[in-house]
């Protein structure tokens, strides 16, 4: 089982994140989880605190959200100005050391222009490899690290490698952040082709689906106009991950991925 260490070389998270894709592909993440559907349906009506989240009825549009992990990075506030320019929301997955330590005007920049912060570890640990203690350390210095330049401690996080289990939940429950997970992926971590990383993301491109970027590969951030711009023509609307479950709300501990059409 692989297991990365801080200091590790982006040729290894390379090699961690091939393997969550083999992993979900044959398996899933070992846990039950929870549509975007499923979480709009339990949200009820917009009576319900849920409702707050909602700019657009994904019940009734077609819903994407675009997601990036493992930033901020050197190339970050250009992907922000692109979003700027496409009026399209985001949801960043953050990691902590030498991401949200390095760049904390990045993050206050995100947060500020409405994307919603999330948590993706300190050191992109694999999280079932560890002791629940190195778990809640894990999750609970990047929400410090996030909150103290935010004013807010993130709702969301995102597991390396999408694993984990029930000691996983059990710690991510305790500190109030529900995992997602994702259902399209471009592999921008095995090339810098950015037209490949536009085509494979527009293959995979469904209605509620979470599209898993990473912002910190030379050619992600150069694909995403075009992506942006061939989903709207498809009549996609792009949300943020509490928007495309809202009126419902995601449940801390909870382990939600979107069901390919």
């Amino acid at each position: 089982m692989f297991r990365s260490r801080p200091g590790r070389r982006r040729g290894t998270a390379a090699v961690l994140l091939a393997a969550a894709s083999l992993m979900l592909t044959l398996g899933g993440c070992g846990v039950d989880t929870v549509t975007p559907q499923d979480a709009r349906e339990e949200g009820g009506t917009d009576d319900k605190a849920g409702a707050a989240a909602r700019r657009v009825d994904c019940a009734k549009v077609k819903c994407i959200a675009l997601t990036f992990d493992a930033g901020p990075g050197k190339d970050t506030p250009r992907l922000l100005d692109i979003l700027k320019e496409k009026q399209v929301p985001a949801t960043f997955f953050l990691l902590g050391k030498k991401h949200v330590d390095r760049y904390p005007k990045v993050v206050a920049r995100i947060a500020a222009e409405g994307h919603e912060v999330a948590n993706h570890t300190w050191t992109h640990q694999i999280l079932t490899d560890l002791d629940e203690a190195e778990v809640r350390d894990e999750l609970s210095r990047t929400q410090e690290a996030i909150e103290k330049i935010t004013g807010r401690k993130p709702t969301l996080m995102r597991p390396p490698q999408g694993r984990t289990d029930d000691m996983v939940s059990d710690v991510s429950r305790e500190l109030g952040l529900a995992q997602i997970l994702w259902s399209i992926t471009a592999k921008d971590y095995s090339t810098t082709d950015s037209a490949l990383i536009r085509q494979r993301v527009l293959e995979q491109a469904h209605g509620d689906g979470i599209i898993l970027l990473h912002d910190i590969y030379d050619g992600t951030v150069p694909a995403v106009p075009s992506i942006i711009d061939e989903l709207k023509r498809r009549g996609f609307t792009f949300v943020t991950v509490p928007e495309l479950l809202a009126p419902g709300e995601a449940e801390p501990g909870s382990v939600y991925r979107p069901e390919k059409d």
